[in-house]
């Protein structure tokens, strides 16, 4: 069997064929008239009348003085009939000598239907349009290793039907999102994606240097959340943002540093309000998606549609671990880790990683679908604090197969409240803590006019991986990969 360089060096010399007969083997344009979708769903109306259909040859069967070719372009497939006394021995002979699989082509010509009764083109002239230097696999073999394959995700996309259809799947996902909201009297906005202050969640943000202005400034770990509260300020009531957001943290099935989230802000109403309206999104950006509310995820059985559950933090913790939340101390709940062998970092480890390690251990014994209620101030910096019980505040976080698809609160609009929380963050930094949130003075500042009663949310592409029932690595179209050893620089 020929190696790739052997094969790439073949085409080479068919492309300088092409061009010594002075063809452009990539001209810029195409004299498409019909996309193959619509000529396949409509091939009576084209009987006998001349069509011009492009893309990509995926098949060649050659018989002598006639070539069987299959097209496929975005939308559908379709066979061309090449026949010598058609086209004239010379335009055959140039087509039998430079085409391959892989190449992209224009060909013109009558729709018929073969005596296979297969919807076919007898062509009568045709065109290149790119030609191809790598042969495309024959099949999925050369594409097993999962690396390969992400890397090389162009020909994932072209050979893997399911690929394909979960791209598309992603563009309903995240449109549906935007036509709900903006349904619901939301408007679209944007906020900074480079900071001086990197706020709104708990995360360690990626560092890069601003040139022009001579400082370093953070990605966003958030989708303008301290911005978009300051949008509620300024009197426009309802907004939401959806985009890219950076974590400099690690990465597992459900974890990523550059990834796409939605958040939305929503003035006079609460985290009551909050989950009603989540719930609603989430089951029809299901249903407009999937066309279903029914999943299995992670061999466990979904139904969106049934009562959502109400799971209590604290009882929740209590429950799988015996530690109270409210009534614990830091070296309480990491003797407690250890005592499950639970892996936690121990750079920076206080009292807020610590129940938030505990936290992540119960939380898999949920089953959903549901939201987490009563979660402590410790762990929630930005969220308001609950009028029967301070000690734990006004948030919510939807739960399907034991993860947290979403955040979201009553947002605290008190800025002497505010304040200390970012002080408390801010001491928990400077003792070690890289995720703990950054005292944003401009932010408080912007309080002081008045915040109205707000209930804001966020939600990441984690919840369509979800409902692929798919690693968050998978579900990206081109997922951040090192770049190959041998790999020229």
């Amino acid at each position: 069997m020929a190696s790739i360089q052997e094969l790439r060096n073949e085409r080479i010399k068919k492309l300088q064929l092409l061009k010594d007969k002075g063809i452009d083997p990539y001209p810029a344009i195409s004299n498409r008239s019909n996309l193959i979708s619509e000529l396949l769903e409509s091939f009576d109306k084209f009987k006998e009348k001349n069509v011009v259909v492009v893309g990509r040859i995926t098949a060649l069967r050659r018989h002598g003085g006639s070539t069987f070719f299959d097209v496929l372009d975005g939308t559908g497939k379709i066979q061309g009939f090449l026949k010598q006394d058609e086209i004239g021995e010379d335009s055959y002979k140039l087509f039998e000598e430079t085409i391959d699989r892989g190449d992209f082509i224009e060909i013109t010509g009558e729709p018929y239907i073969t005596k296979s009764e297969e919807k076919s083109i007898l062509v009568r002239e045709w065109k290149i349009l790119t030609k191809s230097l790598r042969p495309i696999p024959e099949d999925w073999f050369g594409l097993k290793d999962e690396e390969e394959r992400l890397r090389k995700r162009y020909l994932d996309i072209l050979l893997n039907k399911e690929i394909r259809e979960m791209v598309e799947k992603k563009s309903v996902f995240w449109n549906s999102v935007r036509e709900f909201l903006l349904k619901k009297g939301f408007i679209e906005v944007e906020t900074p994606a480079l900071e001086i202050t990197a706020g709104g969640a708990d995360a360690k943000p990626f560092i890069t240097h601003h040139n022009a202005l001579d400082m370093d400034v953070y990605l966003r770990i958030s989708m303008g959340e301290l911005w978009q509260k300051r949008l509620m300020v300024s009197g426009i009531e309802k907004t939401f943002e959806i985009g890219r957001q950076f974590r400099n943290e690690g990465m597992d099935a459900e974890h990523l540093q550059d990834y796409t989230q939605m958040e939305f802000y929503w003035a006079f109403a609460d985290y009551e309000k909050g989950m009603e309206l989540v719930e609603e999104l989430y089951k029809y950006v299901a249903e407009k998606t999937f066309g279903t509310l029914r999943f299995n995820i992670k061999g466990q059985e979904i139904d969106l549609e049934k009562k959502w559950e109400r799971y209590d933090y604290r009882d929740v913790v209590r429950k799988f671990t015996g530690v109270d939340v409210l009534e614990t101390t830091a070296k309480e709940v990491e003797k407690k880790l250890q005592e499950l062998k639970i892996d936690y970092n121990k750079k920076g480890f206080n009292l807020n990683r610590a129940i938030d390690n505990l936290w992540k251990y119960c939380r898999r014994k949920l089953v959903g679908p549901g939201f987490v209620v009563g979660v402590p101030k410790e762990v929630s910096p930005l969220a308001k604090s609950d009028l029967k019980e301070p000690r734990i505040t006004q948030r919510f976080q939807p739960i399907i197969a034991g993860s947290e698809l979403g955040n979201g609160f009553s947002e605290l609009n008190d800025p002497i409240d505010q304040a200390e929380r970012f002080k408390k963050q801010s001491d928990l930094r400077e003792a070690g803590d890289e995720e703990a949130q950054m005292y944003d003075k401009d932010f408080v500042e912007a309080l002081e006019y008045g915040m109205p009663p707000t209930c804001g949310f966020g939600m990441s592409e984690r919840f369509f991986a979800f409902l692929m029932n798919k690693p968050i690595r998978e579900t990206q179209i081109f997922p951040l990969m090192k770049p190959e050893e041998n790999q020229p620089r």
